[in-house]
């Protein structure tokens, strides 16, 4: 996920035939502009966010139409317990996708050695990393809240009676809440590719974290243990702000959040010292 930039282009000058020092400086437009180009440089790029799109969209109507076509719904919500994680039944694959795209937009430098022209470009490093924060948070948040709110209100047509509205109690914090986790997982991802510097290590460590940890911790630990550690799993931490009544072994709507944005938080933080202390 990386493309061709001449190292000086977070810092080129402004058109001008004599460039002052003063049009030479590296400043935070420039490194965000810089990141922006980077990452629409690759058509890569689009069909990945285009595939966790469709992901999604496609798995949330497939969920709605069997549930609203298999015969278990006799009235009412009669048989579903959260219409609104029917509808979006797609973010289980599509934080996968979106994940793996943070991934290759940190790891994927080092793997090319792009990084060091990145570098040698922004010497003072932390604004890389912030900038390319900055601006895959902006795209995801824009494309996820489109494709949530669409895929819910299609949903939600296709269950007819049997849905739910926005204004219902809890559904726009979880649809919400919904855009804000996948925004998450792809800043873990960014922010493991950074910290491991490796796409493969950085891909399979987000895949256990969200996945397989968590199932295994159910399997092997005792039920005391499991219910004292599983709530604080990324995963974990995510539903229970992503869903409309969350189970009562998970943390409330408030404490998930608080807990996946700390997580993130120390993530982008280790990933932000190691850039800073090691060479590329």
């Amino acid at each position: 996920m990386t493309t061709a930039m001449t190292p000086d282009l977070a810092a080129r000058p402004e058109r001008s035939e004599r460039p002052g020092r003063s049009d030479l400086r590296v400043t935070t437009a420039r490194v965000v502009k810089s990141e922006w180009i980077k990452f629409w440089s690759l058509r890569s790029t689009a069909f990945t966010l285009l595939g966790a799109v469709v992901a999604l969209v496609a798995f949330g109507l497939i969920s709605a139409s069997v549930t609203s076509g298999g015969g278990t719904l006799e009235g009412p919500a009669e048989g579903v317990t959260d219409p609104t994680g029917i509808s979006l039944a797609g973010t289980q694959l599509a934080q996968l996708v979106i994940g793996t795209l943070g991934v290759l937009l940190t790891a994927g430098e080092y793997s090319t050695g792009l990084i060091r022209s990145t570098l040698a470009a922004v010497p003072r490093r932390l604004p890389v990393l912030w900038a390319k924060s900055a601006v895959f948070t902006g795209v995801l948040l824009a494309v996820g809240t489109v494709a949530v709110f669409g895929t819910f209100l299609a949903g939600q047509a296709i269950l007819g009676s049997d849905g739910v509205s926005l204004t219902d109690p809890g559904v726009l914090r979880a649809v919400l809440g919904t855009v804000v986790y996948l925004t998450g997982i792809g800043l873990l991802g960014l922010a493991l590719g950074a910290l491991l510097r490796n796409t493969a290590g950085a891909v399979t460590t987000l895949f256990a974290s969200i996945w397989l940890v968590p199932g295994l911790m159910g399997a092997v630990l005792p039920d005391s243990w499991n219910d004292a550690i599983g709530p604080y799993f990324p995963s974990n931490a995510g539903s229970a702000f992503m869903t409309v009544s969350p189970d009562s072994d998970l943390l409330s709507a408030a404490a998930g959040l608080a807990v996946f944005a700390g997580f993130l938080a120390v993530m982008l933080g280790l990933a932000a010292l190691r850039l800073k202390r090691r060479d590329a």
